[in-house]
This record gives C-alpha cells, structure tokens and sequence, in this order.
C-alpha cells in the first residue's frame, strides 16, 4: 500500500490521464515541505486573513487547505503564525492562490505550504470570504473532499483518493 506521502504526481497522471487535473498556477514551494497527498478543504477570501486563521484554528485531520485568494499578491494572507496554528492542529498543507509573508521561517515549518508569491504586508482582518466552497485557479476545480496531490513536479486534484492509498 502506498503513503500518502509518497504519491508521485507523475506517476498519478500515467494512471489516470484526463482524469486528473493539473494546476498550472504558477504557484511557488514555501514552506519545509515539498510533497503531501490528502483530501481539500476548501476557502475563498480576498485580501483577508481572518477566515483562514479561523479555519486553521479547527482541526485539520491531515487534510490540505486551498484558498483562493484572488492571485492578490499585495498583501499576505498566510505567515509563520498562521502555518505554526496549522501544524499543531494537524494540517498537512496549504494551496495559497495568493501571497505569504515570513518567507524565511515558513521554510524551516515541516508544512506543505504553495503560494503565488511572498510580500511583508499583512492582509486585513475582517473575515470576509467564504468557506466550504469549490474554488477554482490554475485551470482546476478544488472540492471540499477530493484529493490532491502536490510534490516537486506540480500540483493535481482527482475526484477521490487512488485505491491504493486506501
């Protein structure tokens, strides 16, 4: 049986062609990470930082956190803070269609961590968005439950996890 850490995107497209959908966002690796399997969870928000920190606060039972942040990259929605609540609360990485900020100290985090770009500016804190809801970027759909993929050669979402990861 393989882990669900060990998954070759790669390997994954060879299986299921079409099937599964590669994000093409040019999305860059920040944190300690490089490669993690699991199902979505899924926001949206915009230039805020609130619902996430509220939805990283909430156990993350090995799941992956996308946000569609509007490919903003004026200010951060994600830093070290942010990425240390995740960690303890079981999260196993996060899609950032948007900016971090911390750059160097989410490199050292053991954390999956994929955004667009890094900028110092904090994002607001009004807790604006929306949670539980399909996003879309980089040419692929994110569900809350379906499965990801990410490691060095890309990112892609399947509708469900392999058989053999079950």
């Amino acid at each position: 049986m393989a882990s669900l850490r060990t998954l070759a995107t790669a390997d994954l497209c060879d299986q299921f062609g079409d099937e599964a959908q590669v994000c093409r966002a040019p999305l860059r690796s920040w944190g300690g990470r490089s490669e993690a399997c699991g199902t979505i969870a899924c926001l949206r928000t915009f230039e805020d930082a609130a619902l996430l920190r509220a939805r990283l606060a909430m156990p993350g039972e090995g799941r992956i956190l996308v946000v569609d942040g509007g490919a903003s990259e004026r200010v951060a929605v994600l830093g070290d803070n942010m990425a240390r609540l995740a960690i303890q609360n079981g999260w196993q990485g996060l899609v950032i269609n948007g900016a971090v900020r911390d750059a160097g100290r989410l490199a050292s985090m053991d954390l999956v961590i994929l955004a667009l770009g890094s900028v110092p500016m904090r994002g607001g804190k009004s807790g604006v968005g929306e949670r539980d809801v399909v996003v879309t970027f980089g040419g692929a759909v994110f569900t809350p439950g379906s499965f990801i993929c990410m490691d060095r050669d890309g990112l892609i979402v399947l509708p469900e996890a392999p058989a053999s990861t079950a």
